[in-house]
């Protein structure tokens, strides 16, 4: 029966073509997530601070790891979850979800400390 679809065969070429559309999906949420993690929190050290001192490490070195970190960690934790371990795209979803959470969070904590001292009152 050359030519004949499945029902089955249907579905699985359907699941396949869903995973790998969430898959692209997880990298365009964790390049979201890492350029306004990067954005917000390098902003300080980007306008100056004291007597228009500025930080251009922020531009050459943590951007790029954070702009270009977060979709690759969220690409292999969608590609762990959902192929190696797996589970249902609904669960690798859900981990993609809380492991950007996580690099936000930290990329937050990460610039904060980085851009303190222009964003503190004392010149000291």
């Amino acid at each position: 029966m050359v030519g004949v679809t499945t029902p089955s065969r249907t579905a699985r070429t359907e699941a396949r073509q869903t995973h790998g559309w969430a898959g692209c999906l997880a990298v365009a949420a964790g390049s979201v997530t890492g350029v306004v993690a990067w954005g917000v929190g390098a902003a300080p050290a980007l306008r100056g601070g004291f007597e228009g001192e500025r930080d251009l490490s922020l531009l050459y070195l943590d951007g790029p790891v954070i702009v270009f970190g977060a979709p690759a960690l969220a690409l292999g934790v969608w590609a762990l979850v959902g192929g190696v371990l797996r589970a249902r795209d609904r669960m690798a979803a859900v981990a993609v979800l809380l492991v950007l959470a996580a690099v936000a969070w930290g990329c937050g904590e990460w610039l904060e400390m980085r851009t303190d001292r222009f964003t503190r009152g004392d010149s000291w």
